[in-house]
């Protein structure tokens, strides 16, 4: 981590979690020394990071919360997490949608951030089982109106989940009748090995008819997602077509996703964005 004063404290903390994550764990005066700010800032941003239930504070420092692979994390709690990258994401993912096209967005925090850079997209029929991602268009509508070339929004029934989704008996068979030309999923953990996984098993079935009823599948996830696995795997690597996630993703992870599905790096130049 290069020092830097002016560093907001959504970025320090990105940095120090990412540092945990990579050694295991951090020393406060370390963090100090390297991000060029006072204990006392770093107590701060490491209270917060505790609070978010992403690392343990121990004497003199913080270690990574070691998570089972049934533990599913609130939709706040995640939403204060990579907010840098989850909004660069949802940015180049939203170039990928075309004026016109029928769309689902599974829950999470990645797609309600790109659901609030879809709202101008004109005459789009978006199927969700994500009450906080309806709720962006539905926010949107009644502020501007019922304007010409609004997206029709199709949300499930289903049994609500500590992350604010649809899931159970309901949601998969109103989502087993629809077809839709692209899904945009967010999810729990990514890996070459368990594929896109969650700790919630009636989310892992209606997750399975989100991707079966898309033409393409596309998954919005940053980079500390790789290498993260819940309990229920729903999909492999090969069943996704395209992965956009932000620049933390490491090269040998890019390596290894490229070799089952199309890459693309927010912020990083591409040669064809089109679905």
């Amino acid at each position: 981590m290069s020092e830097n004063q002016n560093l907001l404290a959504e970025q320090r903390r990105a940095l120090i979690l990412d540092e945990v994550r990579r050694r295991g764990g951090v020393r406060v005066n370390e963090l100090t020394r390297r991000l060029g700010v006072s204990d006392m800032t770093v107590r701060r941003d490491l209270d917060a990071l505790a609070r978010q239930g992403v690392v343990e504070k121990v004497h003199g420092g913080a270690v990574p919360v070691v998570e089972a692979s049934t533990h599913e994390p609130g939709f706040e709690a995640k939403s204060g997490l990579e907010l840098t990258a989850k909004e660069d994401i949802a940015r180049t993912a939203a170039e990928l949608v075309a004026p016109g096209s029928a769309i689902a967005l599974s829950g999470g925090t990645t797609t309600y951030a790109l659901a609030h850079h879809l709202v101008d997209v004109p005459d789009l029929t978006v199927v969700t089982n994500s009450v906080r991602v309806a709720d962006v268009f539905h926010s949107a509508q009644r502020t501007s109106g019922q304007r010409q070339g609004a997206a029709t929004v199709v949300l499930t029934g289903g049994v609500r989940t500590p992350s604010d989704s649809l899931v159970g008996p309901v949601a998969d068979q109103a989502i087993a009748a629809l077809h839709f030309d692209v899904l945009f999923l967010g999810v729990h953990g990514i890996s070459a090995e368990a594929g896109l996984s969650t700790p919630n098993l009636a989310e892992a079935e209606t997750n399975r008819r989100l991707v079966q009823s898309a033409r393409r599948v596309v998954v919005v996830a940053d980079h500390t997602k790789w290498g993260t696995v819940g309990l229920s795997s729903f999909a492999t690597l090969d069943q996704v077509d395209t992965l956009v996630t932000d620049s933390g993703m490491p090269a040998a992870a890019r390596a290894e996703i490229s070799d089952h599905l199309r890459l693309v790096v927010a912020g990083e130049p591409e040669d064809d964005t089109d679905i």
